[in-house]
């Protein structure tokens, strides 16, 4: 065989059957002549490797919505942070800011049809990407979008559609693949941006380079620097003035805390390797690395009130802590992370009909975090002031075998094909210990000093240790063409946990051509989410503040096999399970008109959540203090319906080419039944059913003449509701829609040199306040589903050679 021809063999088939997901096919213009039409190309022409693992899929002709998104869509958003990138493009798609909410500041939480983040699989070059290692305020442990450099991708396509059958665990909400540059050639670009209140200023370096390995592959190296300012969108607490009035002769810092975006450092590396080891052998490996420091503020200290740091006690004669904070303090929250996915494999084929696909793969998070400008009182004098917290690492093996067979039918006018193989699977979560004295318990403890380092209690020994769990899977992915109009396809799948026992989930699909540019298409599904060793092993300590007393309270979130938490109700994890409906109409124009409508409902079993939170018995044994403890429960049921409208118009405009673009999901989750639905959790309720907008969508107008091009994106999303956690209970605000306008404008000075500025929220508009945070300085409420800090202005220097 051709080595040409083996590439395109390769490339376009061959890579579509991976257990773990679709491995990149170059895109192009689908060639649409054999179905009579003459259409002229638009958006929905690219060739697709997710949500299909037949070699000559476009996104027109899918049986599932799958949203492609290309290098210059990508950069036409400003931020290196891939999760903002996606919040931009995909109508469905939601992340929060979330500052000073301990390692969520950091690692934050994005969902995906309103679901939760960990029911969204994400991949790279359509090999399964590996969850961080933090789990989030409602026990999700998603995959971190934010370890990926945005420089690296080549595309991005987001499957729209429950495919648990056919990728495995964490598949309900949809997937996302991440497509990795491939081609020769080098980019350098430098940027600069800046919020317009003067602060937040990112200063952001990438760089891609990329060489023909002859006619036997290719490799590209890339590498991502980026450093980020603290944003601070707060004022002065009120008792922080009163504290001031009460102490002219010192000198309080305003405001004595802040609120708003860490500050942060990020560096990440990689590489993207093909190469033919024959005329029917394929070598692939990809590889990468990110390392990031932030810090972030946490609740001021009141020394008047805050007796439980400040207090004076004969076990401590003569110590008081004003001597070392006369003004009190705000804890300053330090997060470290080192993050690294390898992957490698061999691919090539029995028959030029039956190819095969063998590969490994190797992803870890591990996250240090730490706590500087803080205290642990009951340790008195001897206390540190600053402290190492511990380290929370995740680890996950992958080994894939993956076959796809194209059967020829006599009675059909094209090849059913047929995809099959195997997956196994393990991860593993560990706990490192911090500090001793971040979780010691002193003896001023007896007076009533509080324990642990103040603001982020450490990991302690007990909490420590290592827990793995394994699964194996066996899956076969059919697609059968039944005449000129009709396409089937049928996917199952088998999976077996060491931890809880096996599931077994399918998938139906069909697709009907009403005329050659448009169709029906429809999916019915199961699907599921296994329970991760973290959540089904580890505790964790965090504090809050009373926004009415404005007291530090302790909360203990326990593993469900802790003798407390069972002694409170707690049971054994099980999975989540879905059943999702979708039916969508799709269409494209002769004059550059196309899109799609699709309806769709999620219905949810056995949802992971948090219980409600429970007082400690009397009599029971309570070292760390705890004011309250929860733990992980499948807790409750949820029905999503929703709708995606996304539309495309490409035409010539003058002497240029004109682009519009229409996104618009409406999604609506409501609590079935479970515990979530009763009084005692409430919270729960409204956090799942009303925390994020039920509608989300844009506009994007560009236009390219010359050697200028100009971009407009309108941003709306819908009102949504907040909640504030208290010691005795909780506190509620809606709040309302908000519209962005962002503009761009580029200049190609020559065919290796361009300049790019624009703004984000050019109208420097803000949501309403966040009243019942006043107390704590806050204006604009930290769980926001868009950016609070104002407009941000940037400018971009690209060379390309």
């Amino acid at each position: 065989m051709h080595r040409s021809k083996l590439s395109r063999s390769i490339l376009l088939a061959l890579g579509l059957v991976s257990a773990g997901g679709a491995i990149a096919a170059d895109a192009g213009t689908a060639d649409t002549s054999s179905s009579g039409s003459h259409a002229a190309p638009t958006q929905l022409d690219a060739m697709l490797v997710t949500g299909t693992r037949a070699s000559n899929r476009t996104q027109f002709e899918t049986l599932a919505p799958v949203d492609v998104f290309t290098k210059q869509d990508i950069q036409s958003v400003d931020s290196t942070d891939l999760k903002d990138v996606l919040a931009q493009l995909v109508p469905s798609f939601v992340v929060q800011r979330l500052p000073m909410a301990d390692g969520q500041v950091f690692v934050r939480p994005a969902t995906l049809r309103g679901l939760s983040p960990d029911q969204t699989l994400v991949l790279v070059n359509g090999r399964r990407f590996h969850r961080s290692a933090l789990l989030g305020n409602r026990g999700a442990q998603a995959a971190d979008l934010a370890q990926i450099p945005t420089s690296a991708i080549k595309r991005i396509e987001v499957l729209r559609d429950g495919a648990s059958a056919q990728y495995g665990s964490d598949a309900i909400a949809g997937v996302i693949n991440i497509i990795l540059e491939d081609s020769p050639g080098t980019e350098i670009t430098a940027g600069y941006s800046q919020y317009a209140q003067g602060d937040g200023a990112s200063r952001d370096f990438s760089a891609r380079t990329g060489w023909a390995l002859g006619d036997y592959g290719s490799l590209v190296l890339f590498a991502e620097s980026s450093n980020s300012d603290a944003t601070s969108r707060t004022r002065q607490r009120p008792d922080a003035i009163a504290f001031q009035a009460a102490h002219p002769e010192l000198q309080v810092p305003n405001p004595v805390q802040r609120w708003g975006q860490p500050e942060l450092e990020s560096r990440r590396v990689g590489f993207n390797l093909k190469a033919n080891a024959s005329d029917t052998l394929e070598l692939y490996a990809f590889g990468l690395y990110s390392h990031s420091d932030g810090v972030s503020d946490f609740n001021w200290r009141n020394p008047d009130t805050t007796t439980g740091a400040y207090r004076m006690t004969s076990i401590f004669p003569g110590w008081n802590l004003r001597s070392l904070y006369p003004v009190g303090f705000s804890p300053q929250y330090g997060n470290t992370q080192n993050d690294l996915q390898l992957v490698a494999g061999l691919r090539g084929e029995i028959t030029p009909k039956l190819r095969w696909d063998l590969s490994a793969s190797y992803g870890s998070n591990a996250i240090d975090y730490s706590l500087d400008n803080s205290i642990n009182a009951s340790l008195g004098p001897d206390s540190p002031t600053a402290f190492d917290l511990g380290r929370l690492t995740q680890t996950e093996k992958n080994a894939n075998a993956d076959f796809n067979y194209e059967w020829d039918v006599a009675a059909l006018s094209k090849p059913i094909n047929v995809a099959f193989g195997a997956e196994f699977r393990q991860e593993t979560y560990q706990v490192r210990a911090g500090d001793p004295a971040s979780y010691a318990v002193g003896r001023g403890a007896a007076a009533g000093l509080e324990a642990n380092s103040n603001g982020a209690p450490g990991f302690s020994a007990s909490q420590a240790g290592q827990w793995s769990q394994r699964s194996k899977a066996a899956y076969v992915d059919m697609e059968v063409p039944l005449g000129e109009r009709w396409s089937i396809g049928a996917a199952g799948r088998y999976e077996d946990f060491s931890s809880f026992g096996s599931t077994v989930d399918g998938k139906l699909s069909a697709r009907f051509a009403i005329t050659a540019d448009v169709a029906l298409r429809g999916t019915v599904s199961t699907g599921f989410r296994a329970p991760t060793p973290a959540q089904l092993n580890t505790t964790s300590t965090t504090q809050g503040l009373d926004t009415r007393t404005l007291q530090i309270f302790t909360s203990g979130r326990l593993s469900p096999s802790d003798p407390l938490a069972q002694l409170l109700g707690a049971k054994p994890l099980t999975p989540e399970e879905s059943r999702t409906a979708s039916l969508g109409l799709t269409w494209r124009t002769d004059i550059g008109l196309s899109g799609s409508v699709d309806v769709y409902r999620i219905t949810l079993s056995d949802r992971f959540s948090q219980s409600a939170s429970f007082a400690i018995p009397p009599g029971t044994p309570n070292p760390l203090g705890y004011t309250s403890v929860n733990y992980f429960t499948n807790d409750f049921d949820t029905t999503t319906t929703g709708v995606d409208v996304v539309g495309n118009y490409l035409r010539d405009l003058g002497a240029g080419r004109m682009t519009l673009t229409l996104a618009y999901n409406y999604n609506q989750t409501r609590v079935d039944n479970g515990s979530t639905s009763v009084a005692t959790n409430e919270t729960q309720r409204v956090l799942f059913e009303d925390r994020l907008p039920e509608h989300k969508g844009s506009f994007t107008g560009s236009w390219d003449v010359g050697a200028w091009s100009l971009m407009a994106r309108v941003r709306y999303y819908g009102k949504w509701t907040d909640s504030t956690g208290n010691a005795t209970g909780d506190i509620y605000q809606q709040f309302g829609a908000m519209t962005f306008l962002d503009l761009a404008v580029g200049y190609r000075i020559n065919e290796h040199h361009s300049l790019r500025v624009g703004a984000d929220n050019v109208f420097d508009r803000y949501p309403d306040e966040a009243t019942f945070q006043a107390s704590r300085g806050l204006i604009y409420s930290r769980n926001a589903p868009y950016d609070t800090d104002g407009a941000n202005v940037y400018a971009q220097y690209r060379l390309t050679f």
